[in-house]
């Protein structure tokens, strides 16, 4: 698979990011605490934590995992990784998104900052070699995009049930360091879900279509393959208080089987909007 998406199995980053940023009720505000297994033709090979904190005029999201199993026989790997960003005049807003790596021992440090929707700045340590047949990545291309676990929380528009077909038809433009890619996706179907502990009930399960933009190699099988593939999935549940709903479970067809990033747990816990001067009482 393409470096986008292992890095983000590795460390179970919401590697199905679906959609553009989109209004979000201020006093809305919620807590996730999630723990996904992902595993390939049914063996796990990776486990990871991922934190969602949105609050009154900010959100942080953190994650951390690495292989299991089978595969960390054959490659050991882990990861964390951060993002933050404003809750501003009702929209999530991203500033910051950073992942550490590592793999086989060698390390590897992605740094992105970002300011309405533009990338500011970026890095990566130590830096890619140079290939002539990656297509370049423009400052167009940096542009009203966000980071891949920003994108992964997707705001659902209206005050109704977010668990609903509006949770997909929409398409997000992704940068997430070495590469620019869209995700568009298209509503399936809802099904009932219930983790191990915490979330039981309805997910919206949504079509996901891969397109690459810039920062890729053409002729690489990977990327045809993701391209053409018309069967992956993301299962949305919601952010208890909030407007927001997250991949509960994916699955990515592959040459050896299904590839699933699945949640065990899923506890989310609405917070109390924080006492404003008017609404404080006199004593």
């Amino acid at each position: 698979m393409p470096r986008p998406i292992t890095r983000t199995a590795i460390a179970i980053a919401a590697a199905v990011a679906l959609a553009p940023l989109g209004a979000v009720n201020v006093k809305a505000q919620g807590k996730l605490d999630a723990r996904y297994v992902v595993t390939l033709a049914g063996v796990t090979v990776g486990k990871g934590a991922w934190l969602v904190d949105i609050a009154e005029d900010q959100y942080t999201a953190a994650v951390s995992g690495g292989t299991s199993g089978v595969l960390r026989i054959l490659a050991s790997g882990q990861g964390t990784g951060a993002a933050t960003g404003y809750v501003t005049s009702g929209y999530l807003l991203p500033t910051s998104y950073a992942m550490t790596m590592i793999v086989d021992k060698k390390s590897e440090d992605l740094r992105i900052a970002l300011s309405a929707g533009n990338v500011k700045d970026f890095s990566i340590d130590p830096p890619p070699p140079p290939n002539p047949e990656r297509l370049p990545v423009t400052e167009a291309h940096r542009r009203g995009v966000a980071d891949p676990m920003s994108a992964s929380m997707i705001r659902v528009p209206g005050n109704g049930d977010p668990l609903s077909a509006e949770a997909c038809g929409r398409t997000t433009a992704v940068f997430d360091g070495r590469m620019r890619y869209d995700l568009r996706s298209a509503f399936k179907r809802l099904e009932a879900v219930k983790a191990e502990k915490g979330y039981q009930g309805p997910a919206v399960v949504c079509a996901l279509y891969f397109t690459p933009v810039a920062g890729y190699i053409p002729d690489r099988p990977a990327i045809k393959y993701l391209t053409a593939q018309r069967d992956m999935e993301v299962w949305l549940a919601p952010i208890a208080g909030t407007h927001v709903v997250v991949p509960f479970r994916a699955t990515v067809p592959t040459p050896i089987g299904i590839a699933a990033l699945q949640a065990t747990q899923f506890i989310s816990v609405a917070q109390p909007p924080r006492p404003t001067p008017t609404s404080l009482k006199v004593q």
